[in-house]
C-alpha cells in the first residue's frame, strides 16, 4: 500500500515530528522507496535458515558456574569502617 500525503502526515503526527507541508510529498517518495526494500525482503527464501543475532560467528567466553565468596573477603573487609566475625556492621536502618 503506497503512501500518501495524507498518510505521511498522520504517521509525522503520532511521531511527534513537525513537518512542513511541502516536504510531504518527498517523504512519501522516500518512506515508500522503505517499504519497498522492506516487501523485497519476503521475496527471500528462509526456510532452513536458523535464527541469528550476528551475521559473524563469535562465542562467548565461558566460565563455570560456581557459587563461592571470591576468596578476598578479608581484603574487601579491610577497608570496612567496623566489622564482625566477617561481616560489614551498618546502622539499623528499620525499627
Amino acid at each position: 500500500m503506497p503512501l500518501d500525503r495524507d498518510n505521511v502526515r498522520a504517521i509525522a503526527h503520532l511521531a511527534r515530528v513537525k513537518t512542513p507541508e511541502e516536504d510531504l510529498d518527498s517523504l512519501a517518495g522516500e518512506l515508500n522507496n522503505i517499504l519497498g526494500w522492506v516487501e523485497q525482503l519476503d521475496e527471500v527464501d528462509t526456510d532452513g535458515v536458523a535464527p541469528m543475532t550476528s551475521v559473524v560467528a563469535t562465542t562467548h567466553a565461558e566460565r563455570e558456574d560456581v557459587v563461592d565468596d571470591g576468596g578476598i573477603a578479608e581484603d574487601i573487609l579491610a577497608n570496612a569502617p567496623e566489622r564482625d566475625n566477617g561481616f560489614f556492621v551498618v546502622p539499623r536502618v528499620v525499627e
